[in-house]
């Protein structure tokens, strides 16, 4: 912007300028010309009264000498006799039309111009009086006009770019803070506050956005407190669960019920942690991909192993690190999986693979069951009320999950016949997530059929 603004100033200064400097020097040339002319016609005819009194040439060279024209030996008298005193430089034929006419005019002669001045004496005698004027004598002055001209000029335009620069730098010093501000609130600061300055436009601006701000900041701590408050609420039942289910027995059954109600108590503590952490600054979160998936299908492979569901888990081995928090990613598998148990009959195989790339890591969740016969409505917040094909909300917080780091979520056909979701975490490109699908699926391909057991 501030660029642009001196480029629009020095061009508009510079075409103002030209278009008065241009006619001026012209002007300037003229008046200079005109004086000079008339400044000949001045010293001519301060020679007539002697030509009047005398045609003698003795007693006329005094009187040529004492114009400046004349000591300069620029003056020519043609006698009406046909001799001439002095230097001429105009033509006769010139000289002649003179004397026919009897009125003055210029002609060009040499390296300037020639006045001839006829003068009519007694007995009807013309005498012709030249006056020679070089053409340096037409441009004096001239071009110290054009110089100090340019010079005005060049201030001018230098003057309008600084300050055009200077208001520039006033409107981007504006832009510049707000743009700041909104970056630090993009970046979680929510205290990010702006002064108003600069032209009115963008002093209104930074006062709506510090307007936001300060709504933004009293939506997400009345979140955080209603999430606590539910949180809070949740201990009760929970604490009722527990109770419950300590004194199921020791079946597996059982266990598992304890298990289940012990990860959702984790659950609920985390949440009341994350809705009590102060609301001024987002801290960066980060967890170890493969162990979250790890102690995720320990949980469900129990499950699986009562509905005699062969399932296998690959690429979680080695620490894979991902820019979400623990609790998100398990959430987000758990939905995942969920979907599975939840949409596709006992004794279905699935799979579970973690790829980890330069430049993503990648979630892959597949099954055999009958496959997602619309997976646009299945990424939809609410879709579905519950019943066979329905997808609640769990694909909304697997989406959502994955476009917090910059990722996506795609839907397709597995290997095993059904569903794939691939969740891609962290950067990367669409072609990058298609290329890694496509090697993740010819590389299940030569694996074994799912197996119960494999986790």
């Amino acid at each position: 912007m501030r660029g642009t603004l001196v480029r629009v100033s020095l061009a508009v200064t510079t075409m103002v300028a030209l278009a008065f400097l241009i006619p001026l020097v012209l002007v300037i040339r003229e008046i200079a010309a005109d004086r000079t002319f008339t400044d000949a016609e001045r010293q001519a005819a301060a020679l007539q009264p002697a030509l009047v009194i005398t045609t003698d040439r003795a007693t006329l060279e005094p009187a040529i000498a004492s114009v400046p024209a004349g000591s300069g030996g620029r003056i020519a008298i043609h006698l009406p006799d046909g001799s001439v005193l002095g230097r001429p430089r105009a033509s006769e034929h010139s000289v002649a039309t003179a004397r026919e006419s009897a009125r003055s005019f210029r002609v060009r002669a040499g390296g300037g111009w020639a006045l001839l001045q006829p003068l009519l004496l007694d007995q009807g005698r013309i005498t012709v009086i030249e006056v020679y004027v070089p053409d340096d004598d037409l441009e004096h002055g001239v071009n110290t006009a054009w110089l100090v001209l340019t010079g005005v000029a060049v201030v001018l335009v230098g003057g309008s770019v600084v300050v055009a620069d200077r208001l520039g730098a006033q409107v981007v010093r504006s832009a510049r803070g707000l743009a700041a501000a909104a970056r630090s609130l993009g970046t979680g600061d929510l205290a990010a506050r702006i002064t108003p300055q600069g032209p009115s436009e963008l002093q209104e601006a930074a006062t709506s956005f510090n307007t936001m701000a300060d709504r933004v900041e009293q939506l997400l701590a009345n979140e955080r407190e209603m999430a606590a408050d539910l949180s809070h609420r949740l201990r009760t039942p929970l604490t009722a669960l527990r109770l419950n289910a300590a004194a199921l027995g020791e079946d597996p059954v059982a266990e598992q019920t304890r298990n289940a109600v012990a990860q959702l108590e984790r659950e609920v503590d985390e949440l009341i942690r994350t809705a009590r952490r102060s609301s001024a600054t987002i801290e960066a979160v980060g967890c170890d991909a493969a162990e979250v998936v790890r102690e995720r299908m320990d949980f469900w492979s129990a499950l699986a192993e009562d509905e005699d569901r062969p399932w296998q888990l690959v690429g979680a081995a080695e620490p894979v690190r991902v820019p979400v928090s623990r609790g998100d990613l398990a959430a987000g598998l758990d939905a995942m999986l969920g979907n599975v148990f939840r949409h596709t009959e006992e004794g279905v195989p699935f799979s579970v693979t973690l790829h980890s790339g330069r430049d993503a890591v990648i979630l892959l969740v597949a099954d055999g069951g009958p496959g997602i016969a619309d997976p646009v409505s299945a990424l939809r917040r609410g879709h579905g009320q519950g019943g066979d094909g329905s997808t609640g909300l769990g694909l909304d917080i697997v989406r959502r999950l994955a476009e917090a780091t910059g990722g996506e979520v795609g839907l397709g056909r597995s290997v095993l016949g059904g569903a794939e979701i691939s969740v891609r975490l962290g950067g990367g490109t669409k072609e990058s997530v298609v290329r890694r699908s496509r090697r993740a699926g010819k590389s299940r391909r030569g694996r074994r059929r799912p197996g119960a057991g494999a986790g």
